[in-house]
């Protein structure tokens, strides 16, 4: 009995003049904040943002446009469903059996060079030329041509969430852009 009081008390005695470590993380300082003078000259503090998203964001939601043929939507989901996860170097045949799958083209188009496609579509099919430069802001279902010095170059299609050929891809090619082209 006495051995067990002197445990107690030596237990009671460490816990009183040794605190637990955990008891130091219980408190926290608060969030740092950056303070400025804001255009009307009113003081304003926010939050210092600490974490952030280690993944690039990309835009990856493309905008509809009731003008498209809506069957370029269409062919956009065929070649997506067709599509691999990484490229054959077929992007054109690809494209080609979408567009005609989805009825946008009656008949298979005939180039053979992907950088040729735009002004086949032109000429041939009733596609036109849209005003756009950058590939995040095309469509959806519009035709994405890609220029190539040596090379046959890159088409693909403009989905929702990214890009389509014969592989998928949430970011467009990096050859330099020659058009973006849609049917009425």
């Amino acid at each position: 009995m006495r051995k067990l009081l002197i445990i107690i008390l030596l237990v009671l005695g460490c816990a009183t003049f040794c605190p637990c470590p955990t008891q130091a993380l219980v408190f926290s300082a608060p969030p740092p904040k950056f303070a400025y003078t804001d255009s009307s000259g009113k003081k304003q503090s926010v939050q210092v943002v600490d974490k952030y998203y280690p993944k690039k964001i990309t835009e990856p939601c493309a905008k509809m446009d009731a003008n498209i043929d809506p069957k370029l939507r269409r062919a956009a989901t065929i070649a997506q469903e067709r599509a691999h996860a990484h490229s054959l170097a077929k992007c054109w045949r690809f494209i080609k059996e979408a567009l005609v799958a989805a009825g946008v083209v009656k008949s298979r188009p005939q180039t053979t060079l992907a950088k040729q496609a735009g002004q086949e579509l032109v000429s041939n099919y009733g596609f036109k030329k849209l005003p756009v430069s950058d590939p995040y802001q095309a469509p959806v279902g519009s035709v994405l041509v890609y220029d190539a010095k040596r090379a046959a170059g890159h088409v693909e299609i403009r989905t929702e969430d990214g890009f389509v050929s014969d592989f998928r891809s949430k970011t467009p090619s990096r050859r330099p852009l020659l058009g973006v082209f849609a049917k009425n």
